[in-house]
């Protein structure tokens, strides 16, 4: 049984909403335990399966610097990391906001991942699959419905 609430992406917010997640977020990479927390945050917004951001204290993975960035309108620029565990690097499969806006402020040196760069993540018990696309970082899990963005012809809505 899971212990996710149904939600439609519909329903969220836009400006996005942050929160705290009580269920246990957990990684894997290279046949590894990355990540195992009950202290991650959440960001919702309107069409997005939402994006989990974890405590760097929580990362038991090598995070190398990669360059570039992206600007979020909401949350502010963003690095992006190289993620290596278990004899396995994913490129550029994780990032931070080192000094978010002030309305997420709480996300400041936490790292998000995108799923289609792990071998596993969960919430809670439910499996998580990529959001659709290359552009977004949300995770989607079965309690979700609505559409989600991120398939073509969606990414601009």
């Amino acid at each position: 049984m899971s212990d996710l609430p149904r939600e439609n992406v519909q329903s969220y917010p836009r400006p996005p909403a942050l929160e705290p997640v009580p269920q246990r977020i957990t990684m894997r990479l290279g046949g590894v335990l990355i990540a195992d927390t009950c202290q991650a945050f959440r960001v919702l917004e309107t069409h997005h399966a939402p994006t989990y951001y974890l405590p760097p204290e929580a990362i038991d993975a090598v995070l190398t610097p990669v360059p570039g960035s992206s600007f979020c309108e909401w949350k502010g620029a963003a690095r992006y990391f190289d993620v290596t565990a278990g004899g396995v690097t994913a490129p550029r499969a994780a990032w931070c906001y080192d000094k978010p806006s002030p309305r997420f402020a709480a996300l400041a040196g936490y790292l998000a991942f995108y799923a289609s760069a792990l071998e596993e993540a969960r919430v809670g018990d439910m499996r998580v699959t990529p959001q659709p696309g290359d552009f977004y970082g949300g995770w989607v899990t079965a309690n979700l419905e609505g559409q989600i963005k991120g398939a073509p012809g969606t990414r601009h809505w």
